[in-house]
């Protein structure tokens, strides 16, 4: 048996997608789903509040958008605290916090209680799906990378598809139909335990940490779990022994310098996906939220809104599909330009919408192009950063991000002033300047993620 002469890293590129990385997948996954489940949930409340507790829509849009004052905050706390004690660590702590806050808010009795709360959710929300996103990134072999975050985030159509199934069941069943639905948020809580338990942590963070040993067994626990089909252009098995803690390190990174995600060579990509964080941010959680509500001041019921709200939120997970697919085919910038592209038609079109059919017809295609997107992009943006600052650079975007989503259910009320085609054609503008910014992006298809 010879030294083995890859690093750790190369080593985990050139493997073929295994078992373990389909545990890692839905391990995660699993946890995306449970978040867009909360925040699915908040749209169908809300427009059960405006029925049994008569709110206005200025106090509808802040309890839909105190969340995302959260996010703002725990994307960026949460990214900065995986890249100094771990992503597992954060992942499992996030999950806590929000499961915990979220089977509060089904007790609140006040408008002023319901809004704390979730922001205490929206904290552990925020932290939670950058510091994912990165942990799947770190461990997905190189030509699946793309593939791999893409189907991580099409978990959140299955949990938005949740929310949805709890909205049309168990919120029309009574005055506290609502309270019983949000009660399910408390499912996080026990998954956390499970996540802490289960899922590996980065290999990356553990060499910077001098854990080479954890490193290693980490490694080899990928090596040694059966591949589920051999893809072409990548090892199907380790053609070296290499002998325990073998493994070579990657370079250390200089403890005493980290790049700034605003250097000269890193400021153009933070720029742009800044800018599409918060286009899209903007244009998703100002339609998404405000839809069941949208659709009762047209005149539906609670019932038939909720039904609608559900059939066009099964168009999410197509949109996912066909994004992974094109993601590794096309590459990475132009499957999140065309997704965007073809948000802002879908948009404009909901917008013009005056029968059920159009309205369902456009809202399906708004869920299926503007989720591909959000798959696309949460794939780009690990690869953007080296690794010294991956999860400080994916969270302080996502927090840019939600500073848009704070912001949009705050104007829907406002633009509702000049209809839906007022709302919707906003949201179209946004989606079209995201899709333009994706020009100043790298295309990083089939590259290695970054050291330095």
């Amino acid at each position: 048996m010879r030294p083995e002469t890859r690093t750790r890293t190369e080593r985990l590129d050139e493997l073929p997608f295994t078992r373990r990385h389909g545990r890692l997948l839905v391990g995660s996954g699993i946890g995306w789903a449970l978040d867009a489940m909360d925040v699915g949930l908040i749209s169908f409340v809300m427009a059960a509040l405006a029925v049994h507790w008569d709110l206005s829509k200025t106090q509808l849009s802040w309890v839909g958008s105190i969340g995302f004052v959260g996010m703002a905050i725990g994307a960026s706390v949460g990214g900065l605290l995986a890249d100094r004690i771990g992503r597992r660590q954060v992942f499992a702590a996030t999950l806590l916090v929000y499961g915990l806050a979220t089977g509060a808010t089904a007790l609140a009795g006040s408008l002023a209680v319901l809004i704390a709360l979730r922001f205490v959710v929206g904290l552990g929300l925020g932290a939670e799906l950058p510091v994912a996103s990165t942990l799947v990134s770190e461990y997905a072999p190189r030509n699946q990378r793309g593939r791999m975050v893409v189907a991580l985030e099409a978990f959140w159509a299955v949990g938005w598809i949740l929310a949805a199934l709890i909205g049309y069941f168990v919120i029309p069943l009574s005055d506290d139909g609502w309270r019983w639905a949000l009660a399910v948020g408390i499912v996080p809580t026990a998954y956390a335990v499970v996540v802490r338990m289960g899922l590996p942590e980065s290999v990356r963070f553990l060499e910077g940490r001098g854990r080479y040993a954890e490193a290693e067994a980490a490694v080899r626990s990928f090596e040694e779990s059966a591949p589920i089909r051999r893809t072409q252009g990548t090892a199907t098995d380790t053609a070296t022994e290499p002998e325990p803690e073998s493994g070579r390190p990657d370079p250390p990174a200089d403890d005493t310098v980290v790049e700034s995600i605003w250097s000269p060579r890193l400021r153009r990509r933070t720029g742009a996906l800044w800018a599409i964080w918060f286009c899209i941010n903007l244009s998703y959680y100002g339609a998404f939220i405000w839809l069941p509500s949208l659709l009762l001041a047209q005149g539906f019921d609670l019932v038939k809104s909720f039904q609608y709200t559900l059939v066009i939120t099964l168009a999410q997970l197509p949109g996912y599909a066909v994004a992974a697919w094109l993601i590794e085919a096309w590459g990475r910038r132009g499957t999140l330009a065309t997704f965007l592209l073809g948000s802002a038609v879908a948009a404009g079109l909901f917008g013009l919408a005056d029968s059920p059919t159009q309205i369902v017809a456009a809202g399906m295609a708004l869920s299926f192009f503007n989720l591909g997107a959000w798959g696309a992009l949460y794939a780009i943006g690990p690869e953007l950063y080296p690794t010294t600052v991956r999860g400080a650079g994916t969270g302080a975007a996502a927090a840019f991000g939600r500073i848009a989503s704070i912001i949009a259910p705050l104007i829907v009320p406002w633009l509702l002033t000049g209809g839906n085609g007022l709302v919707f054609g906003v949201f179209a503008v946004s989606f079209g300047f995201a899709a333009a910014a994706t020009l100043a992006l790298p295309e990083l298809k089939g590259q290695a993620l970054a050291e330095r």
